[in-house]
């Protein structure tokens, strides 16, 4: 697969993307109910991860048993229902019921049983106002959401080109995929008597709110033995141990592509040793 190629980040104040972020990950459970209520389950729960679709700009289910998708723009903050014709909702100025409806309107059309996606979701979301029955507000985050749906494919696109030379060294990389519960893409590698490793990108969390990159390591190594990273990662240790290159580090440097991939390729060498 031709991984998606990097576009240049400029520098800000990372904590400006909290707001977006979170009403984007609140709109991206809309393509979770639908993929729950709709798609054949899968173990852990793939049939409701998301991939990126370069073209429109968003997150995408996988098909539904029509053939069609259900899609989120990120720098517009739009739900659309992919398929032959293509239905789209502004999620501005909206609230949940109201997106409810819609969707539950264009599913009813093709013939999908819209109280399907009354099914309460299998995992808590972080604290936001949507959650009261606030509508979603993009009047100030225009350019956080912009900034987003950069960071987005970038995200995908540099996992996708450590994943092929994972690949390549006979390592069972799965495709990159992103998981509407923690809203970052990842792969999860397995290495055999339990261990695993798992190499992804996150728009920013409660651990470190900004974009990231990482690679967790289970089960957790001893931190003694682990190297120095490069001058773009460091090692968390908060609740989980992984290696970590955070954006405020990534967008001063000339070759941002470049610098990414040398920090994922010199942790998977790290973790690889440490769980020998």
């Amino acid at each position: 697969m031709t991984s998606l190629a990097w576009r240049p980040v400029r520098g800000m104040d990372f904590r400006k993307l909290h707001d977006a972020r979170l009403q984007a990950h609140y709109a991206a459970q809309w393509l979770a109910r639908a993929a729950r209520a709709h798609i054949a389950p899968r173990p852990d729960d793939q049939h409701t991860n998301l991939g990126w679709d370069e073209e429109f700009g968003g997150l995408r289910t996988h098909r539904l048993p029509d053939g069609s998708r259900v899609g989120l723009n990120i720098a517009e903050l739009s739900l659309s229902v992919l398929g032959d014709t293509t239905q789209t909702l502004m999620l501005d100025g909206r609230a949940d019921p109201e997106v409810r409806a819609w969707l539950g309107a264009q599913l009813s059309a093709r013939g999908f049983d819209p109280a399907r996606l009354d099914t309460l979701s299998p995992y808590d979301m972080p604290h936001h106002v949507l959650a009261h029955g606030a509508r979603y507000s993009i009047e100030e985050l225009t350019e956080q959401l912009a900034m987003l749906s950069l960071w987005f494919p970038n995200g995908c696109g540099a996992l996708d080109r450590v994943r092929d030379k994972m690949v390549a060294r006979k390592l069972k990389a799965p495709e990159v995929r992103c998981w509407p519960h923690h809203f970052d893409f990842d792969s999860l590698v397995p290495l055999g008597k339990g261990r695993t490793m798992g190499l992804g990108w996150s728009p920013g969390d409660d651990y470190c709110d900004e974009p990231y990159f990482y690679l967790s390591m289970y089960p957790e190594p001893v931190i003694p033995k682990l190297p120095l990273l490069p001058p773009q990662g460091h090692w968390h240790s908060y609740h989980f141990v992984a290696a970590l290159a955070p954006a405020h580090k990534i967008v001063v440097v000339p070759d941002q592509a470049s610098y990414v991939d040398g920090f994922l390729n010199f942790a998977i060498d790290a973790a690889l040793e440490a769980m020998r």
